[in-house]
């Protein structure tokens, strides 16, 4: 069976964009032109994944995003928004929301189909053991031991830049915000500054020497390693 893909953006041009190259990529595709519209139609058809404008009429998109993450049995549904280029402060929000990833317009079919199929790749893999080692061709982090080799060879890193690695190589091609990464390495409410993140990913990607170049900065959102 095909995997469906909700399609909600209030502009029909866009839709159908959406929707015809979808349905090349070999999905089923629904099309909901409205926020409430969107949920909905989440609710009736349980969709693989969802993508969503942030910008529509009625209920918006981040608060669609917030009221799928917040409904048990929608909340594992992943979610790609769209955004409006300039919209950074909106693709944040919608990170922080719980949304899995994000195109921006104007956008390339292509890249908005591997997007959804990346995100439906993560979804269906099996949750991540926090303790379980995770290998990326020559490195390797092994969080019971806390030890970290490059091409079997062991690299001193302190307890943060330990933690923060562990964080964003558990899961290959996700976006982080600072803020995700702040609570992931040191918990809700940690006094950290966002931007303190900038500073010990500066530190962590010197000591990971070609390593280092696997984490990627996504420009006015935060980081993700690439797998």
């Amino acid at each position: 069976m095909k995997d469906s893909i909700l399609v909600v953006d209030d502009e029909e041009d866009i839709r159908e964009l959406v929707r015809y190259n979808l349905d090349k990529g070999g999905f089923s595709v629904i099309c909901g032109a409205s926020g409430e519209e969107g949920l909905s139609l989440a609710k009736d058809t349980h969709p693989a994944a969802i993508v969503l404008d942030i910008m529509l009429p009625g209920i918006d998109g981040l608060e669609v995003c917030r009221r799928l993450k917040g409904d048990a049995d929608l909340q594992n549904i992943p979610i790609v928004m769209l955004s409006a280029k300039g919209e950074e402060a909106d693709i944040v929000a919608g990170l922080e929301l719980g949304a899995d990833d994000y195109v921006a317009k104007p956008f390339s079919p292509s890249v908005l189909i591997a997007r959804v199929r990346n995100v439906l790749r993560r979804s269906q893999q099996d949750p991540v053991d926090g303790q379980a080692l995770v290998a990326i061709d020559g490195l390797v982090v092994d969080p019971a031991r806390r030890e970290v080799l490059m091409d079997s060879r062991p690299i001193d890193l302190t307890n943060t830049e330990f933690k923060l690695l562990h964080f964003l190589i558990r899961k290959p091609g996700v976006v982080y915000t600072r803020g995700q990464i702040v609570n992931g390495v040191h918990g809700d409410d940690y006094p950290v500054t966002d931007r303190s993140v900038d500073v010990q990913v500066v530190g962590l990607r010197k000591k990971l020497g070609e390593w280092g170049n696997r984490i990627e900065t996504v420009r006015g959102v935060g980081y993700r390693f690439k797998g």
